[in-house]
């Protein structure tokens, strides 16, 4: 079949293209895709000029959404829903004199294959006019991540980190020189808006990768440059009883846990819907879990103290990491939703650990747990069990590790079942208590639904009747 006929859009676009006597080129990261057997739904093109009257006349066409995303350099997006999916095509004039000379300009080789809409037609294979200026077939067989040109990182220093992008997303190499010159021009990357960074970050974070990209960002001196809060981890001791990494490998180590963790779950669905919920933009709880492994330690270096006898200390650890989390959260412009999530991951990360310092846990200790940890409560204990994974010191032993797991693994099923019941409605709300009891509004109406609701959850309250003898007797006290 024709490539024509596969992507329809594209013969709309040439023939716009041919009325208005410009090249139009289709170019980056759809045609490597396509090649690697990829099939995406986002394409660039690149217009020899006047790219926002060509955007708006295709959007005409397709009766798609119109876009401007950069009125000084030419550049607009189109986007349209068709069957089902989400269609999004961007034009660029080109950035140079030529189409030839543009390519120069372009991140990296994979990403400079090339279409001339012009030589398409019914019965063209891709395969027969595909162009490649600039070995990148030979690099994309290579699984190789290769800069165009030395100025590349200089043109948009952002490049320095979708090399790792890139390199997660494909399961490709970062050419050795290319590696090198982002060591040495790591800096320039303090130029570049946290917008830009977030989205970056959150692509290395979304695949099975992470872990491994985070620490090839770190060996390269990058990591501290997108997070700098996380320096003050990088020489805190914390090698002892249950610890066998400090307080930094033992950070990165609970990413890869994690991601073995979601593995395992795989195939439960209540955990993958969870954990593929969006908490902001098209970002999900599972890579916002993956940014709290890497951080849910982070208020350790400010709280450690030395006890005697070579024994350490971190007490109030999650509350301060909690503060920090706080401000790199504002930093990387998550939304206060992401921003809330993030700050309950850091703060009760122990809390499962607490319970699994029981044989069997009480119902009322699981309840006060699901209560605090809200909308979380799944995905702490999953990061516990990630922790919990990455602490093999002497005194950790593997039953200790098995009874943890169990524990995790009970509250978490209890947690979805939880939800699929009836939504849970109060006995009595504190309209009750100011008409019943005459009490007047202030602090103790909520301490006094805070316990009524506990014991109704309980099962030990169950009539409005009985919530109300209870709040009487809280009075009383």
């Amino acid at each position: 079949m024709s490539f024509l006929k596969d992507y329809p859009q594209l013969q709309i676009i040439r023939d716009i293209a041919l009325r208005r006597k410009v090249e139009v080129h289709l170019v980056g990261g759809f045609l490597r895709d396509y090649c690697l057997a990829s099939i995406k739904t986002d394409f660039d093109f690149a217009v020899e000029k006047g790219s926002l009257d060509f955007a708006r006349l295709f959007a005409r066409r397709v009766k798609g959404a119109y876009v401007v995303l950069d009125q000084e350099r030419g550049c607009a997006r189109v986007v349209k829903k068709s069957d089902g999916k989400i269609w999004t095509f961007d034009f660029s004039d080109f950035r140079a004199r030529s189409f030839r000379q543009d390519l120069t300009l372009r991140d990296f080789t994979i990403n400079t294959l090339s279409l001339d809409l012009a030589k398409l037609n019914g019965s063209t294979r891709l395969e027969d006019v595909l162009a490649d200026g600039k070995s990148g077939l030979k690099d994309l067989r290579a699984k190789r991540i290769r800069r165009v040109s030395v100025k590349a990182f200089r043109d948009d220093p952002l490049r320095l980190l979708r090399a790792f992008s890139l390199s997660a997303i494909l399961d490709f190499k970062i050419e050795p020189q290319t590696l090198a010159q982002i060591r040495r021009e790591k800096d320039l990357l303090r130029g570049v808006s946290y917008e830009r960074i977030r989205d970056e970050v959150f692509k290395i974070l979304e695949t099975e990768r992470a872990a491994v990209t985070l620490k090839a960002m770190d060996k390269a001196g990058l990591l501290d440059k997108v997070i700098p809060q996380v320096k003050v981890m990088y020489h805190c001791a914390q090698k002892g009883t249950y610890h066998h990494l400090d307080v930094w490998p033992h950070s990165l180590e609970v990413v890869a846990q994690f991601d073995t963790v979601v593995r395992e779950m795989d195939n439960d669905p209540d955990v993958v819907e969870y954990l593929n919920e969006s908490l902001g933009g098209n970002r999900t709880r599972r890579a916002l879990l993956k940014l709290a492994a890497l951080l849910h330690d982070i208020g350790k270096p400010e709280t450690r103290k030395e006890a005697g006898k070579g024994k350490l200390t971190f007490y109030g650890h999650e509350r301060v990491g909690k503060n920090i989390v706080t401000h790199i959260a504002r930093m990387l412009k998550l939304s206060t939703g992401e921003r809330r999530a993030l700050e309950d991951m850091v703060l009760w990360h122990l809390r499962p650990g607490y319970l699994a310092n029981f044989k069997e846990p009480s119902e009322k200790a699981i309840y006060r747990y699901l209560r605090d940890t809200r909308k979380e409560a799944a995905g702490i204990l999953l990061l516990s069990l990630a922790d919990q994974r990455s602490t093999r010191g002497p005194s950790s032993t593997p039953k200790h590790e098995k009874h943890h797991q169990r524990i995790c693994l009970n509250v978490l099923k209890f947690y979805f079942d939880k939800k699929k019941e009836k939504p849970f409605v109060r006995l009595i709300d504190g309209y009750d208590l100011i008409k019943q009891l005459r009490l007047k509004p202030s602090p103790l109406i909520g301490k006094i639904l805070t316990e009524v609701t506990e014991q109704q959850v309980l099962g030990k309250v169950k009539t409005k009747k009985e919530a109300l003898e209870l709040a009487k007797g809280i009075v009383q006290r």
